[in-house]
């Protein structure tokens, strides 16, 4: 079994991080324009680590793959993204990228933003199956990017409820929420928060008998739309109610959608509620929300800052 190791780049790595991407980019085929990768030298690599960083990879104690990053405000920009060419599909390229989200989020950005060349269908598919969405082209550049996810600590119900109402503050009409976690775990109380900071007609109750409720705005903004899909057998039973008369007019909250209600739109945010198996039982209970972005939607919208508590002007 090979020893793979993925650290943060520093400069004494240049030379390293320079073979790689020449390594890499030298096996890929002509392209028209050709990248300007192989101009890459130990000094250019040494003060992009400098200034932005990097991330390098190491197989059985080779260098095997590396990135660089550019700073871009509030995303992290990925390039010169490489694995040497014996080492392509056996898992480096997203070894060395889930490193650099990670770096992302310690960091404090909201993104990653990267280009990719369309030329290259296999490299397309790497950035898709790791949930970056298209935001642009350019030619044959392809932009792409990924909202990075939050994760909050909320220890009452009271909290549970705000972090409900900072997540009603980066939706808008035509967003998906799918809800989950266990009985009992709090997906209402999050519910009851997103209706609370839309300002819509209440109260908002679990759904259970009723599968759905709409809840009409009582501010002028959207509708909240909000179902319980525990007691539906799979995604044909969610069809039926019709959704997607409703869907780009409101913030639609599903509760238990997982598995069935992604079918509704590509953009969407999954919520996942963890309750502490050593807390009390009842209100006060520590539960752990996870909040996943998913899609281009998403990107430059300050979810990840919003839903942690950080004042943002961007939604």
């Amino acid at each position: 079994m090979s020893d793979l190791r993925v650290r943060e780049a520093v400069v004494d790595d240049a030379e390293a991080v320079r073979e790689v991407i020449h390594a890499a980019f030298g096996a890929r085929p002509v392209l028209d324009p050709p990248s300007t990768a192989l101009s890459e030298t130990d000094q250019t690599i040494a003060e992009t680590l400098a200034r932005d960083g990097g991330v390098i990879c190491h197989v059985d104690g080779r260098p095997a793959g590396a990135l660089l990053f550019a700073d871009q405000g509030r995303a992290l920009g990925l390039w010169r993204v490489s694995a040497v060419p014996h080492r392509q599909t056996r898992g480096v390229a997203s070894a060395i990228v889930g490193v650099a989200e990670e770096v992302a989020g310690a960091r404090g950005y909201d993104d990653i933003r990267l280009l990719a060349r369309s030329e290259l269908p296999a490299t397309m598919t790497f950035w898709r199956r790791r949930g970056y969405a298209e935001l642009a082209r350019e030619g044959t550049n392809v932009e792409f990017g990924k909202a990075l996810g939050a994760e909050v600590v909320a220890a009452t119900a009271d909290e549970a409820h705000a972090v409900g109402r900072r997540l009603a503050d980066v939706t808008r009409s035509g967003d998906l929420v799918i809800l989950a976690g266990e009985l009992g775990a709090g997906k209402t109380t999050l519910a009851q928060g997103i209706g609370a900071s839309l300002g819509v007609r209440g109260p908002v109750t679990s759904p259970t008998f009723v599968i759905s409720r709409v809840h009409p705005s009582l501010v002028g903004g959207p509708a909240l739309v909000h179902v319980d899909a525990y007691r539906l057998g799979d995604g044909a039973e969610l069809d039926d109610l019709d959704l997607d008369a409703v869907i780009e007019s409101s913030v639609t909250v599903v509760e238990w959608g997982d598995g069935m209600a992604e079918a509704l739109t590509t953009d969407r945010l999954r919520v996942h509620i963890a309750r502490s198996r050593g807390g009390r039982s009842g209100t006060d209970e520590r539960r752990v929300v996870s909040v996943t972005p998913v899609g281009a939607r998403w990107v430059g919208t300050g979810v990840r800052r919003i839903v942690a508590g950080a004042r943002s002007d961007a939604v």
